[in-house]
């Protein structure tokens, strides 16, 4: 643990301009501290961006992946109004699994499972009922024995097994449970035994079904944010790509990069942990992310199903996830228009990946036509996006692997990581704007806060299920 530092930074580079990264140097700004973002891309707001393209018949808005502005932390949520004014809407998440031709609401409920599950499968969830009231199982450190344990068998070899598989590129076996506390909202089948007996519970935790979403997609909040950084005085490095760092006797000196070098007394990083350790001498790293390509495609009618998102269970599609942009603002597609967005995983070299975007489409028609989409409604255009580092794949393992690139980079005590990518952790948008403002507090303070921001709302229960929307 290094000591507090007498003097505050005069100047901090910022690498990154998602939402930890601008969060972090608006506080900085605030406490009248010289910022420089630097950010590889031209376009802003990282993982939480937004991206118009133009079709025949106007503008459609893309996000990468499914965002919604859910938080319990006032500050954030008065920082986001103040952006967005009357551009800020309130909607209501309605999301479903699609499994074998049958649909289910997300999360799921025991009245929704008795009215549209099968027999066999109904019988099976009995079975696992009884046997979870007679015996409490204790979940496994692995994904798999933990769903199993908290919804049993059946539902796991149901609704979990193959989507993870899908999703994470490995098997649930070899992935770790750490995260699954604070993102997995499914009825737990302990609570429902315990509701089949005097004095039972309340039931089953859920999601907060009500968000805020911005009118124009959820990139806007930190398009706004950067504008106001620079009206305030910050410098907004875009095209700009990190090859390394300088030190000096006080900790990093100066970010390099391939515009030259931008002299600096303190860094905040939201660039992939594993690349930041191998950038500072830490060798290669066993830390990996899992990718996702986006294919958007605009559909000829104002509205293709009332729900937010779709979960693809079957293995029909490559897809995880089907969302239509316009359930969460009318204006993501032009008026009488919709346009639908599939969540592929995948990783760069995989010919998934690399595959042309409108091949790809002609191999998703059957089975988006299997999910009741009339196809004939498509416009015949097609646009597709990727993110190489979505998620963090949290495996076996991993926390061994983090807790050492935490360890060398350590050595410098004017550097702190943040952000999803930053920390290796699948966190939310709030989260990761917190972190921001807790590594700003730690540069301005001097007092060393990593452990508490790499840890930071690692708490065991579902996070999203907070919110003041």
């Amino acid at each position: 643990m290094h000591a507090a530092r007498d003097t505050r930074p005069a100047h901090v580079a910022v690498l990154g301009a998602g939402p930890a990264g601008l969060t972090a140097a608006w506080e900085l700004l605030r406490a009248g501290i010289r910022v420089t973002v630097v950010e590889r891309r031209a376009a802003l707001g990282g993982l939480g961006g937004t991206t118009a393209w133009e079709g025949k018949d106007g503008t459609y808005r893309f996000d990468f992946g499914g965002h919604r502005f859910i938080t319990a932390n006032r500050d954030l949520m008065q920082l986001v109004d103040d952006l967005l004014g009357d551009d800020l809407l309130t909607a209501e998440r309605h999301s479903v699994i699609r499994f074998r031709g049958r649909t289910y609401d997300y999360p799921l409920s025991l009245g929704n499972l008795l009215r549209n599950a099968p027999p066999g499968l109904l019988a099976g969830a009995a079975r696992d009922v009884l046997a979870m009231s007679l015996k409490r199982p204790e979940p496994g450190h692995d994904f798999a024995s933990w769903t199993t344990a908290m919804f049993g068998p059946t539902l796991y070899r149901t609704f979990f097994a193959g989507y993870t598989q899908k999703l994470w590129g490995v098997p649930p076996e070899m992935l770790s449970a750490d995260w699954a506390e604070q993102r997995i909202s499914l009825m737990d089948l302990r609570e429902v035994a315990r509701l089949l007996l005097p004095g039972g519970g309340r039931g089953p935790r859920t999601y907060a079904r009500r968000y805020r979403y911005p009118r124009h997609g959820f990139g806007v909040i930190f398009e706004r944010l950067a504008r106001r950084l620079e009206r305030e005085g910050a410098t907004l490095a875009t095209g700009t790509r990190v090859t390394g760092l300088a030190e000096g006797e006080a900790g990093v000196c100066a970010v390099l990069t391939d515009r030259g070098p931008i002299p600096c007394d303190g860094v905040i990083s939201t660039l992939p942990l594993p690349q930041m350790q191998e950038m500072a001498g830490g060798g290669p790293s066993g830390l990996r992310f899992r990718g996702l390509r986006f294919l958007n495609f605009p559909m000829r009618m104002e509205n293709v199903s009332p729900y937010t998102w779709q979960y693809l269970s079957d293995d029909t599609l490559p897809a995880t996830r089907l969302q239509e942009p316009r359930r969460r603002s009318p204006e993501m597609a032009p008026p009488g228009m919709t346009s639908l967005m599939l969540e592929i995983p995948c990783d760069p070299g995989q010919p998934l990946w690399s595959g042309d975007d409108h091949a790809l489409m002609d191999r998703m028609k059957p089975g988006l036509a299997a999910l009741g989409i009339d196809m004939r409604r498509w416009t015949g255009e097609v646009w597709g996006a990727r993110a190489a580092q979505a998620y963090p794949l949290m495996t076996l393992g991993y926390a061994e692997d983090r807790a050492r690139a935490f360890a060398h980079l350590a050595r410098w005590p004017n550097l702190v990581q943040c952000g999803r990518q930053g920390v290796f952790r699948y966190i939310f948008t709030d989260t990761a704007m917190e972190m921001g403002q807790m590594a700003a507090a730690m540069l301005i303070s001097g007092r060393d806060m990593r452990a508490q921001i790499h840890d930071h709302r690692n708490e065991r229960n579902v996070i999203e299920a907070q919110s003041i929307a």
